[in-house]
């Protein structure tokens, strides 16, 4: 059962999960925090990329497995694109110096958060990838008033 600020999307293909993405572009607002969980494969980078796509960039969308973060400069705001799955030691995430960019004027997507073990700022929202049989289904919770008006503008 869904909680009031949680959402179930259930996504049979590639297409769906960009869509979702465009969506979630458009409830967007500068300031948000959103952790991306999910096993390896489960559609954490083709979602940013519908996003990214909605918000105007045309450019290469790829996982920054190992730049650890790209930046995307926008004109709504500038959207910061995390992947900590190579870190093995959550000192990493305070040495690596990237707490200023979690800011006001900034959107953060991070995925695999829980590799920075406790030393993230909170997030707004949640998106969780599950893969059941076939297709995804991607849970969304707000997890702040931002991340819940964040949801009521996505729905």
């Amino acid at each position: 059962m869904s909680k009031p600020s949680e959402f179930r999307f259930d996504l049979p293909d590639e297409a769906a999960t960009l869509a979702l993405g465009g969506r979630l572009a458009r409830a967007l607002r500068a300031g948000l925090s959103i952790w991306l969980q999910g096993d390896l494969g489960a559609g954490k980078t083709t979602l940013t990329r519908g996003v990214l796509r909605e918000l105007g960039f045309s450019g290469r969308v790829k996982s920054p497995t190992y730049t650890l973060v790209e930046l995307y400069e926008l004109s709504r705001f500038n959207l910061y694109h995390f992947d900590l799955y190579r870190f093995t030691d959550p000192d990493e995430w305070e040495d690596a110096g990237f707490r200023e960019y979690f800011n006001p004027a900034s959107v953060c997507l991070v995925e695999w958060p829980e590799k920075a073990g406790g030393r993230l700022p909170p997030p707004d929202l949640r998106v969780r990838f599950e893969i059941p049989d076939a297709g995804r289904w991607v849970w969304i919770e707000g997890l702040t008033e931002a991340g819940s008006a964040c949801i009521a503008r996505l729905i």
